[in-house]
């Protein structure tokens, strides 16, 4: 967490139930509203279609099933068009609504190419900015603009990008839009989902009527609070973040590919700068994870909420993968704390452990 989301947070941390009428329920709820108002300027929406939430996967869910239930009693066909890369937080919704789901293809790049199924009318249309993974951006006001002609509701998986790169709501023509607080510096437990007035998605829970109706329950005000204070100063120093970390990520690149042989660089551009995705054939994840874990380097085979499944992963089959390619995978990602002597550390170390893993 950003030490402006520490203070924003300890300093409400006090609030009571921000829908109380009495005078401390009106100040949390003057709290409240201050941080809604500074997420909407920041990520170009209207206050009133900023929903907070628990996390970027609650966000998915209520946007993916939510929106597809609102099409269907609006007679939009039982249909769903996806990408094969997306988050279990879409894949599995989208999966378990009963929908033909129609996947958009995808280059070796792990970038989504054709559009034109986009052409045809659906009850939801539904794609991730930049990829978890290979940190592939993708092109989704192209894909907006395509859907919105068959007045086709879109979801956009933010979750990568917001804080990192210029989001503008308005102008990029979604319905709805997830991001998660942890992935700019705010508290982990706090996400929000940007919804447009109209078509709305129905609730999943019901029981109050805050956030909407869309999301109901006791707001906290003290994660919202903290939220907004982290995606302002991430905002803040996007460019220059972006230019550091990008220098940094091709100095890795570098000097990996420079000592290791056969190196298959899974990252391809455009791409965050955050992200680098590479394979080592003749290795597995697993062994090359623990090896770098026992020099202190923490790096990843694939999404954090697939820790532990061995198992190549989806977003590396559906790019075409070969399986030699695949078990032998690893995702670097560098952010705000990451330094020249991190990389410097892991060009050092990384060779020697892909010796010993290839048995050479």
């Amino acid at each position: 967490m950003r030490q402006v989301a520490i203070d924003a947070w300890v300093e409400a941390a006090h609030s009571v139930n921000s829908g109380a009428s009495y005078r401390s329920g009106r100040q949390a709820r003057s709290v409240l509203d201050d941080a809604r108002e500074t997420v909407a300027s920041l990520l170009g929406c209207e206050p009133i279609e900023v929903i907070f939430t628990a996390s970027g996967t609650e966000a998915d869910n209520i946007a993916v099933q939510g929106l597809y239930r609102a099409a269907r009693v609006a007679g939009r066909p039982a249909r769903i068009i996806t990408t094969p890369i997306e988050h279990p937080a879409v894949l599995e919704p989208a999966q378990n609504l009963g929908a033909e789901v129609e996947f958009l293809p995808l280059g070796r790049d792990g970038h989504v190419g054709d559009l034109s199924a986009l052409d045809t009318p659906a009850a939801l249309a539904t794609c991730m900015w930049a990829n978890n993974e290979t940190g592939a951006i993708q092109p989704v006001e192209e894909l907006c603009r395509r859907a919105s002609a068959q007045d086709t509701a879109v979801h956009i998986d933010a979750v990568q990008v917001v804080g990192k790169v210029p989001v503008d709501f308005a102008a990029v023509g979604a319905t709805t839009l997830a991001a998660s607080a942890h992935k700019f510096g705010g508290p982990r437990g706090a996400g929000l989902l940007l919804a447009r007035r109209s078509p709305a998605p129905q609730p999943l829970a019901f029981g109050g009527g805050q956030e909407r109706g869309i999301r109901p329950g006791t707001v906290d005000v003290a994660s919202a609070a903290a939220l907004a204070a982290a995606l302002r100063e991430s905002v803040a120093e996007m460019n220059a973040e972006a230019a550091r970390i990008g220098a940094l990520r091709d100095t890795l690149r570098a000097g990996l590919l420079g000592a290791i042989d056969n190196v298959v660089v899974n990252t391809a551009e455009p791409a965050l700068p955050s992200h680098l995705h590479l394979s080592f054939p003749g290795t597995d994840s697993d062994s090359l994870l623990m090896l770098l874990d026992g020099e202190g380097i923490e790096a990843s085979a694939g999404s954090a909420c697939h820790a532990g499944v061995t198992r190549m992963s989806h977003v590396l089959e559906a790019m075409g993968v070969s399986a030699d390619e695949g078990r032998g995978s690893l995702r670097f990602t560098l952010g705000r704390g990451t330094t020249q002597a991190d990389v410097d550390a892991v060009c050092a170390t990384l060779p020697g452990l892909i010796e010993r893993a290839r048995g050479v």
